[in-house]
């Protein structure tokens, strides 16, 4: 039996939070990946430079398999009433739900999150009270049914442990060799970028840009 992956898709979405998982999972065995919105169309990244075609509407997959919400720009998309209210009722029957980077707000934002200590894009984790979960710094957190990872390339990550949970870990395995997953930057990073302030400059020129 075919299981069925629907990644939401929602205007202001950042793109590697739906491609990453997206190019992970589709490779699973027996799985379709669909990328969901309002109704079929392009919708339009959060630079507004790259739109991916979503193949179904809300009311196509209203019981899909697996749930992948990415991040982006989400104030309004926490007040779309209708992807809000496509979250929870999908959430309800799926065996995992899983977010990414500030996509987690939109879990919260469908009274998922409530007690639960989640992870997000790193800026983000503060704010993460305004939902009712409590932020922790990690590359991604399972809660049972439900795993948040942090910002974009964490995406990745998550979806190759959602791999394999779905399938098993030769699979997995197996997914990140297909991809070249073997992260090894040219330089070292760090996840408290609050300490450099060109690399925070950038960031909140980044999150202007997006949420002009």
């Amino acid at each position: 039996m075919t299981r069925t992956i629907a990644i939401a898709l929602y205007p202001g979405f950042t793109a590697l939070d739906a491609v990453g998982p997206y190019e992970v999972l589709t490779t699973l065995p027996d799985t379709r990946v669909a990328f969901v919105a309002t109704r079929p169309g392009p919708v339009a990244n959060d630079t507004g430079e790259l739109a991916i075609v979503a193949t179904q509407g809300y009311a196509d997959i209203p019981r899909p398999d697996v749930l992948v919400v990415p991040g982006g720009s989400v104030m309004a998309a926490m007040e779309d009433a209708e992807l809000i209210s496509w979250i929870r009722s999908a959430h309800e029957t799926a065996s995992h739900t899983m977010s990414v980077c500030t996509g987690a707000f939109l879990l919260g934002a469908a009274g998922l999150l409530q007690g639960l200590t989640v992870t997000s894009y790193w800026a983000s984790l503060p704010h993460l009270s305004q939902i009712g979960a409590t932020g922790c710094d990690a590359r991604f957190v399972v809660n049972d049914r439900i795993i948040t990872a942090a910002g974009v390339s964490a995406g990745i990550d998550a979806a190759l442990w959602l791999a394999r949970a779905l399938s098993d870990e030769p699979t997995a395995r197996a997914i990140a060799r297909a991809i070249e997953y073997n992260p090894q930057p040219p330089f070292p990073t760090t996840t408290d970028l609050t300490t450099d302030a060109v690399a925070l400059a950038l960031v909140n020129q980044r999150s202007a840009k997006t949420n002009e």
